[in-house]
């Protein structure tokens, strides 16, 4: 399954316009943290290498998380927000382990 039908499984209700975050799994096992108004396109601009220069080099294997959000500039503060998180943090929030997460929270961030 490419990550374009991972999109469509993981965010049936997305259409075009919709604000959201997302998390990818990398070739390397790096994780990518993005933000778009398309999810499927952006996921198709992925596996064609022309979204980014990291995913060009470093292929998406897995699209890990999707998050809604009702404005695009709150979905950049959010991506902003867990760009800044620990490896071990970001890991909590894509399997939705929420003890974790608060356990390794430092702030109110």
């Amino acid at each position: 399954m490419d990550l374009v039908e991972q999109a469509h499984l993981m965010a049936p209700s997305l259409v075009k316009g919709t604000p959201s975050i997302y998390i990818l799994r990398l070739a390397s096992g790096a994780l990518y943290i993005g933000s778009t108004l398309n999810l499927p396109q952006r996921m198709a601009d992925h596996i064609a290498g022309i979204a980014c220069k990291t995913t060009r080099n470093d292929r998406p294997q897995l699209l890990f998380l999707v998050e809604p959000h009702p404005t695009f500039s709150a979905a950049r503060k959010r991506e902003a927000q867990i760009k800044r998180w620990s490896r071990a943090k970001k890991e909590a929030l894509m399997h939705g382990d929420a003890p974790k997460l608060r356990e390794l929270s430092k702030s109110n961030d």
